[in-house]
């Protein structure tokens, strides 16, 4: 299905040289819409740029979101090309540390901050304070994950950066709202991509994401493609009264209820769950 809403539109999208954000771009670029690709990796964001299907509607930007003036700067390159800015799909985020919470480091846990908290605070900042700037409407989304809906005690500087963006979303939506801006996000779940292949190795990481999808209620685990199909959904008129929303992209993972036999209760070794063993 493709959202005709979409057609000409300049899009914003962060963390776009590769995964969810690569897809997302194609998928926004499919439906007509004018792609700014927005990558730490200039030479990603450059290579999905040149791949969208009209290459001339898009625009590479290196830029590290967690810096003031990196947003400000691809802010300002966007304007220069197309004049203005319509929607933004804040997306760039980074794993971070799988070390158990005694052995985090302050340093570890900042700096998982700064990417996947400040930036889509600076990257919504900016969206509003430019929307002003044209007088108009617009539609924002974050990209969150499960672990903004649920607890778990590794990957706690990620999670806790998830949870903290369903504050950007919505603080963001009660203020946009009456301004026409809509603030959402999708909340992915077990989707296999490079930001988690970095730590393959590691139990809970990338080397086992297609066995734990096996307990996933849809039983598999879901591709880059099907989170672009929601982010571009929630980013089109066709959504148009909804806000302040997570959208979970998880094969039903979130509502999976552990203390059921049908939910896994009674069927893992808890001493290990525990790391007793």
């Amino acid at each position: 299905m493709s959202f005709a809403s979409l057609q000409g539109k300049v899009v914003i999208v962060t963390g776009a040289g590769s995964g969810i954000g690569a897809a997302t771009a194609r998928r926004l670029a499919e439906d007509g819409a004018r792609v700014v690709v927005v990558d730490v990796e200039r030479a990603l964001a450059q290579e999905v740029a040149a791949s969208l299907p009209e290459p001339g509607n898009a625009l590479a930007v290196q830029a590290d979101v967690s810096r003031e003036e990196d947003v400000e700067r691809y802010m300002r390159e966007t304007l220069d090309r197309f004049g203005c800015v319509d929607l933004h799909h804040l997306n760039a985020g980074i794993v971070g540390t799988l070390a158990l919470f005694p052995d985090i480091g302050v340093d570890e846990f900042d700096a998982v901050m700064r990417v996947n908290l400040r930036g889509p605070f600076l990257g919504a900042r900016a969206a509003f304070r430019q929307y002003a700037v044209q007088q108009g409407t617009g539609s924002i989304v974050i990209t969150a994950s499960i672990g903004a809906l649920l607890g778990s005690h590794d990957l706690l500087p990620y999670q806790t950066s998830k949870h903290g963006v369903l504050g950007i979303v919505h603080g963001g939506a009660m203020y946009g709202g009456p301004r026409g801006i809509r603030v959402n996000a999708v909340a992915p779940g077990l989707v296999p991509t490079a930001l988690f292949a970095a730590n393959a190795a590691g139990s809970g990481a990338g080397g086992d994401v297609v066995q734990r999808g096996t307990t996933v209620p849809m039983r598999r685990v879901g591709t880059p493609d099907e989170v672009a199909n929601a982010v571009a959904f929630l980013l089109s008129d066709e959504s148009s009264y909804i806000n302040g929303d997570v959208l979970s992209v998880d094969g039903g993972s979130a509502i999976v209820s552990t203390v059921r036999p049908s939910g896994g209760a009674g069927q893992w070794n808890t001493a290990g769950v525990d790391g007793r063993v």
